[in-house]
């Protein structure tokens, strides 16, 4: 009972201070330009609001809140190399998820991604979403881009 307290008690704690830390961020700055942005901050969350939420959701628990990723564990989104050379292949692997080795900005990642969406449209808004935070400049994809993509459930 004890062990069960004590889990409940961190989860809390955990829980808590991610909340207040995610309402309470600022921008990074650099004297007076943004050199990063932030959730809340980033121009993207309003441009593409169903990713941004999508990826709240989803992939913040790997990729970050910042899009750092978690390194040599999770790839970073900010500024990936690997994701912005081809847009189609990020919808794919949000959808099938991927176990294939990848080499983002001269690291490797090893560790499997499941899928984490349904369909083809939430895949598209969460890669919208990437494709724009943080300072990226992707561009978009559209739903007509990416139909032919088959969903694959192991």
């Amino acid at each position: 009972m004890k062990k069960l307290t004590f889990i409940l008690a961190l989860s809390f704690v955990v829980i808590t201070g991610t909340s207040y830390a995610y309402l309470h961020q600022v921008p990074i700055s650099d004297n007076e330009n943004i050199s990063m942005y932030v959730p809340g901050d980033d121009p993207a969350d309003a441009k593409f609001p169903e990713g941004a939420k999508i990826y709240k959701e989803k992939c913040v628990a790997c990729h970050q809140l910042t899009g750092l990723g978690v390194p040599n564990a999770f790839p970073p989104l900010k500024g990936s190399d690997y994701l912005l050379t081809d847009k189609k292949r990020a919808v794919k692997q949000v959808l099938n998820g991927s176990n294939e080795e990848m080499i983002v900005n001269g690291a490797k990642y090893n560790i499997p991604m499941p899928f984490q969406v349904n369909t083809h449209e939430d895949a598209v808004h969460v890669i919208n979403y990437v494709l724009n935070a943080w300072g990226n400049d992707g561009g978009t994809i559209t739903v007509e881009e990416v139909k032919d993509i088959k969903i694959v459930r192991p």
